[in-house]
């Protein structure tokens, strides 16, 4: 059956376009903004100084990086493969960059914002993402610790890493100063800010098109069971690949979802989405991002399915 679609309808998702375009904008531009300055000022041996040299502290360290190091998930990667050929553990190298969307000042800031207009939804939401993050991505990196580097990394990468350099990009900027290093940042923003708000724009678009076009007694039967509501929204998170710090926005307004499939959408998408699938395969083998990918849908849908039951005073 097709959709009929009136001009009111159009109306309304043209409104709902450019609220959440223009609520989200502000925190992309925020984001993109500390990336490019961290990708100029930041040494990469800075963070393996910092981290214990236990493993498994170093892993749970690694987890709370993006509160001092705030790097959306289009900027981490770069990084990451930075900070890996320069020989940063495997480990916390993937619980940094699963992590550091998410928990990060932007983020939780952009989150709260978002929902606060549904009371104490806005505390409980932002602190409810980050606790679970923060958690499912340790649990990721505590597992990474026995994998050898040689089984994800692509060569390149392993090449690198055996010779203690990075290849191709992934120099370092510590031969700019001054001025060079300022300009090296702001183009790195601007960079990130391009490539990040294509993909937020065509994913509000698809979000207020479906949200005022899509019939609700379609919607109803997907939304009201958590079973078949998170996997739907962790799907949707995955194609529309929005940046952590505005997909906030686009959760705020799915009604009908309950509090747990927005959580899976809120945490699923910044680790795993169709752009970082190509991100993620320039530092490691394809079959290593397949099984992270498979891997973390079923632990975020599995955790958050159970956060929900357990919080009984979870937020529709």
């Amino acid at each position: 059956m097709l959709l009929a679609i009136d001009p009111a309808q159009i109306h309304d998702s043209l409104y709902a376009f450019l609220s959440i375009l223009l609520e989200g904008a502000f925190f992309i531009f925020i984001g993109t903004v500390i990336s490019g300055f961290i990708d100029a000022y930041l040494p990469p041996s800075l963070l393996d100084r910092m981290l214990p040299k236990n493993r498994v502290l170093a892993v749970a360290v690694g987890g709370l990086l993006g509160a001092v190091l705030p790097v959306c998930e289009c900027a981490i990667v770069p990084v990451i493969r930075r900070l890996v050929a320069k020989g940063l553990p495997l480990s916390v190298a993937i619980t940094y960059m699963l992590a550091a969307p998410i928990i990060n000042p932007v983020t939780m800031v952009s989150t709260f914002a978002a929902f606060s207009e549904r009371g104490d939804a806005g505390v409980l939401v932002a602190s409810s993402r980050a606790i679970l993050a923060y958690g499912i991505t340790v649990l990721v990196g505590l597992v990474m610790i026995r994998v050898a580097l040689r089984s994800v990394l692509r060569p390149q990468i392993q090449w690198a890493v055996d010779r203690g350099e990075a290849g191709g990009h992934d120099h370092d900027h510590d031969h700019h100063h001054g001025g060079a290093k300022l300009v090296h940042a702001l183009q790195v923003a601007q960079r990130d800010f391009t490539d990040v708000a294509m993909y937020f724009v065509v994913g509000v678009a698809l979000t207020a098109f479906l949200n005022n076009v899509i019939p609700r007694d379609w919607i109803e039967p997907l939304a009201g069971n958590d079973v078949t509501a998170i996997p739907t929204l962790m799907g949707a998170a995955f194609i529309l690949s929005l940046c952590s710090t505005s997909d906030a926005f686009v959760a705020a307004s799915l009604d009908e979802f309950s509090y747990a499939a927005k959580l899976a959408f809120l945490i699923f998408g910044p680790m795993m989405d169709l752009k970082l699938i190509f991100l993620y395969s320039s530092i490691f083998k394809p079959r290593f991002v397949l099984i992270l990918a498979c891997g973390l849908f079923i632990l975020v849908g599995v955790v958050c399915h159970q956060w929900g039951v357990f919080d009984q005073a979870a937020v529709r």
